[in-house]
């Protein structure tokens, strides 16, 4: 029963950051009223599903142009119980594009560059709807000159395989993009630039949600430099990058502009949903089940692996403690987004990892069930949002002939559920607020 509770407590939190229903809710952030044109950009893996709210609310012809683009699959997903119909049934057409998440392709290439196209014909009498989710780092992609994709992808690659944080992979990634870092509202203005964003960041940093490309950037080319020698990658990044963001730092190229700068007079960013949200409507559902409710944490970080053995510590803690509370079962939240520094040759995302951790320090322990998984239904490059596992999941691999701890160590974790038959595979939610576990404790 465990499983079945937490996998609907899961989506009962998903249905909370709907990115429809919170676009609609901030619809007033748009006046149009004293705009000639109005242009509709979004990138991101939610970017389909928040223009259908502004679609709706506009009056047919009032949105001049619209373009989106969004991760691979993550176009045709349902919102809000509607039809499916195409956006681009209606009166104004919506492109939407499909690019490659989390390394950069040819595709988020020559999307982004439709979506310069579109900005740089901005003047004073427009108004740009920027709508913001996690995911658009990779999605709006524009190297700056004297970079080519293929370095932009190894670079992005080689520090997801080092373990940097979402805000190390960022201060590099700006450093080398002409969007990123502000440089998308430098490009629009003097129009007006109102951005809706949907957090997939802890502590809901404009700077850092996308890579902030309406929002003033402290980091500096000297800080990016810093994070390539903090993983020991100077020798390993391309040369082109290398002389980029030196120069950068010697003062030869133009820093991203801070906020100290005029860009940003006419920018209004405004958060419209985080995974707070979504923690809070899982303790909400979780209460209605009957469970006393939790949450334990909304700043989970580090190695995934790390995270997982915190939490077994708690689930432990508590179970310890059941004797002197009520009698009702336990459901601990937390959320977050940890990294695994990839060692092995194995398949996996960090939730994976994080559930595998977690049963090897829970083996043997009756009562404790845990869940994770990404927010937006996928886990790294899987097809599954996470796991879900218990203190029974070691024996019964050890009984298929399988040893958790040589998965864990070939970072081979998604190939263990999979054999388990613990994965958690939910499709594309059409949102993403970062990562969510869940722990029922009897």
């Amino acid at each position: 029963m465990s499983r079945e509770d937490l996998t609907a407590i899961f989506h009962e939190a998903i249905k909370a950051v709907n990115p429809s229903l919170l676009v609609e809710r901030h619809l007033r952030e748009l006046d149009p009223g004293k705009f000639k044109r109005r242009l509709l950009i979004g990138f991101g893996k939610s970017s389909v599903q928040m223009a259908y709210p502004v679609y709706e609310y506009f009056d047919k012809g009032m949105i001049t142009e619209g373009i989106v683009i969004t991760k691979y699959g993550h176009s045709a997903v349902q919102q809000n119980d509607r039809s499916a119909e195409p956006l681009h049934y209606r009166t104004i057409a919506l492109k939407i594009y499909e690019a490659g998440h989390p390394v950069p392709d040819e595709n988020g290439m020559e999307a982004t560059n439709e979506v310069l196209r579109l900005v740089s014909t901005a003047a004073e009498d427009t108004m740009v709807i920027s709508l913001i989710s996690g995911g658009g780092s990779a999605l709006l992609v524009s190297p700056c000159n004297g970079i080519t994709l293929a370095e932009k992808q190894e670079v992005t690659d080689l520090l997801l395989k080092a373990g940097a944080d979402i805000n190390e992979i960022n201060a590099v990634r700006k450093h080398i993009s002409k969007v990123k870092g502000g440089r998308l509202a430098e490009i629009a203005h003097p129009a007006e630039v109102v951005s809706l964003i949907l957090s997939d960041v802890i502590g809901d940093r404009l700077d850092v949600i996308a890579s902030g490309p309406t929002a003033p950037d402290p980091t500096t080319y000297a800080e990016a430099l810093d994070v390539i020698d903090k993983y020991g990658l100077s020798k390993r990044i391309p040369r082109d990058v290398m002389d980029v963001l030196k120069k950068g730092r010697e003062g030869k190229i133009s820093e991203t502009p801070d906020d100290s700068s005029p860009v940003f007079r006419k920018v209004r960013n405004v958060i419209i949903g985080n995974n707070r949200l979504a923690l809070e409507a899982a303790r909400e559902c979780a209460e209605r089940r009957g469970y006393i409710a939790e949450i334990i944490g909304s700043t989970i970080t580090g190695e995934a692996r790390d995270a997982g053995r915190w939490l077994a510590d708690k689930a432990r803690e508590f179970k310890g403690s059941m004797p002197h509370r009520p009698r009702r079962p336990l459901c601990l939240i937390s959320g977050g987004e940890t990294t695994v520094t990839v060692r092995g040759s194995g398949r996996g995302g960090r939730n994976t990892e994080l559930a595998l951790s977690f049963a090897i320090e829970v083996d043997g322990i009756e009562g404790i069930t845990l869940l994770s998984a990404g927010t937006d239904g996928t886990d790294g490059p899987t097809d599954a949002a996470g796991a879900v596992v218990n203190g029974d999941t070691v024996r019964r691999a050890i009984g298929k002939g399988l040893d958790p701890r040589n998965y864990l160590n070939n970072n081979d974790s998604y190939t263990f559920f999979e054999k388990t038959g613990e994965l958690l595979i939910t499709g594309p939610t059409g949102t993403n607020v970062m990562d969510m576990q869940l722990i029922v404790i009897e």
